[in-house]
């Protein structure tokens, strides 16, 4: 029996409820179409918890929760991610998997060809490509030459695990790799230590075959939170404000009669959304229709590809 998901609830769950995890369990748990069915998680008070409040089942392991979904969530560290996709992929299991998709290259592979040969859908969670401004940028541009990002943040203690560059610079990865449609050809990157024994703090330039320039910096040891795109292309320039979600743009106009063009100056107004919203229900309408997701597995394997390239010209 093959259950149909435009009338029938898709059944969910989720692997991993800590800080991230729990949101994705909550989301799920207030979706029409979606039946959240449990949870897996090694600290049993927490699971305990968050399955109250969703009122779904806690399972013991992954594999006894991968017999009973249509669709899951992993949220659980990167270093775990192929071993906790595994029993999922093997049985078709659609999945939304958090970013980075893997430690290694390798890794991703597994999982992207995991995902394929079995049919199965697989999102990779770039958050930021929901994100409303990003959206409106996406619209907007169209062969951008320079291309300058600046993701800073104060120092937490949540993410150590990983570096600055899969931790935070990913996602600006992810962005540019999407705005710029043109191939890779030179990387060059510098970066240091601050806090952990991982890059904290660290710049790249990439280099595209069309001419594209993008100069990216990522910090997690900043002493106030900066998130902020600029796109400069022929006669225009666009500024994305990823916090204050403010998009400005500046082009030149001709003006009949004169030997200058007049630079006219626009706020575009963003409409905010929720991006995890926005992203989790995108999974749901790409499990119900079958339709390719806008970040899926191999979208997120080149933007890990080119995160490890940036590390190893760092030389970490």
């Amino acid at each position: 029996y093959k259950r149909n998901f435009m009338s029938e609830k898709i059944r969910v769950g989720v692997v991993g409820v800590g800080y991230l995890g729990k949101f994705h369990a909550r989301i799920y748990s207030g979706m029409d179409n979606v039946e959240l069915i449990g949870i897996v998680d090694p600290n049993e008070e927490t699971a305990k918890t968050i399955a109250g409040e969703c009122h779904c089942k806690v399972f013991d392991d992954i594999e006894s929760l991968s017999k009973e979904i249509d669709a899951v969530s992993i949220v659980s560290p990167t270093s775990l991610h192929l071993e906790s996709a595994t029993p999922f992929l093997q049985k078709g299991v659609h999945m939304m998997l958090e970013k980075p998709i893997a430690p290694s290259v390798e890794e991703g592979q597994k999982i992207v060809e995991m995902a394929e040969s079995n049919n199965a859908i697989l999102q990779i969670g770039h958050l930021e490509r929901f994100n409303a401004g990003v959206m409106a940028l996406a619209e907007r541009v169209s062969s951008p030459k320079f291309i300058e990002a600046h993701r800073m943040g104060e120092f937490v203690a949540r993410a150590t695990d990983v570096d600055v560059v899969s931790d935070l610079m990913i996602h600006d990865i992810d962005i540019i790799l999407s705005l710029v449609n043109s191939e890779l050809t030179d990387i060059s990157a510098n970066g240091l230590s601050v806090l952990t024994d991982h890059i904290d703090i660290a710049n790249a330039r990439l280099e595209f075959e069309n001419g594209a320039v993008a100069n990216v910096t990522a910090s997690r040891v900043s002493n106030k939170t900066l998130r902020r795109i600029r796109l400069f292309e022929q006669n225009r320039y666009d500024s994305l404000d990823f916090i204050a979600q403010n998009l400005e743009t500046v082009h030149a106009q001709p003006k009949a009669g004169e030997e200058w063009p007049e630079i006219i100056k626009e706020d575009i107004k963003i409409e905010p959304v929720q991006p995890l919203n926005v992203e989790l229900a995108e999974f749901i309408t790409s499990v119900q229709t079958g339709k390719a997701p806008l970040v899926g597995g191999r979208v997120g394997l080149k933007a890990l590809s080119v995160a490890i390239q940036i590390k190893e010209a760092i030389g970490k």
